[in-house]
């Protein structure tokens, strides 16, 4: 090299980790990042109670964590757990669920952005870029879907919290005391939401609703 040629700067990359239980999601989501010229792949983990002891002896500058990982391990309580000890990582929540709640968890923990898997308005990794550049990124609300006769956008907070509760198998008389209401007015909303869906019975009310993941009942 000759003493007027300028030295190249070696460009430091963001450091990604991942954590997806999906073999293909996780190939598709390591490609993604390891394809990227910004990016650099630290670690990809099945499981996200690793992700925070990951954390501790490893430099993480943005983690893409699925809501629910391998042996049940819950993304968004790993994400809590990091926040609070580091809250400088940046974290993207991603999912293929449309659970209303999972959007409000991530915003009352801190996380930066949120991605739908398969139905994101923006490529990820534009996601990826803003919210690495300071942005907070979430979806304005969740994926449409189809659900018996109806639209998802069609069921009420209410009706959608009693179908949360009914995924859990529990009579009527017991999700009425979770939400302190009477037993006949549970009765009345899920005949309701038969009626408008088309479904048969209660069961196959939650049984499809848990498949799709529209509502999700985290356990206690």
């Amino acid at each position: 090299m000759s003493e007027n040629e300028p030295i190249k700067k070696k460009r430091i990359r963001t450091r990604v980790l991942l954590v997806e239980d999906q073999r293909l999601v996780q190939q598709f989501l390591e490609d993604i990042v390891r394809n990227s010229e910004r990016y650099e792949l630290a670690a990809s983990l099945r499981n996200a109670d690793l992700a925070d002891v990951y954390c501790e002896r490893e430099q993480i500058d943005l983690i893409l964590m699925d809501v629910y990982t391998a042996g049940g391990a819950s993304g968004l309580n790993a994400a809590a757990r990091i926040k609070k000890k580091h809250p400088y990582i940046r974290i993207i929540i991603i999912t293929s669920m449309p659970e209303v709640s999972y959007l409000d968890r991530a915003r009352e923990i801190g996380v930066e952005s949120f991605w739908y898997k398969e139905v994101g308005d923006e490529p990820l990794l534009s996601v990826m870029d803003r919210t690495m550049e300071g942005e907070s990124v979430y979806p304005d609300r969740t994926p449409e879907m189809q659900f018996g006769n109806i639209s998802s956008y069609e069921f009420t907070e209410r009706e959608l919290e009693i179908l949360r509760e009914l995924t859990s198998g529990d009579t009527n008389e017991e999700i009425a005391d979770r939400l302190f209401i009477s037993k006949n007015t549970v009765k009345d909303y899920v005949t309701k939401m038969l009626i408008k869906t088309g479904f048969r019975s209660r069961t196959e009310l939650a049984v499809k609703a848990r498949e799709l993941g529209l509502v999700v009942r985290e356990e206690n």
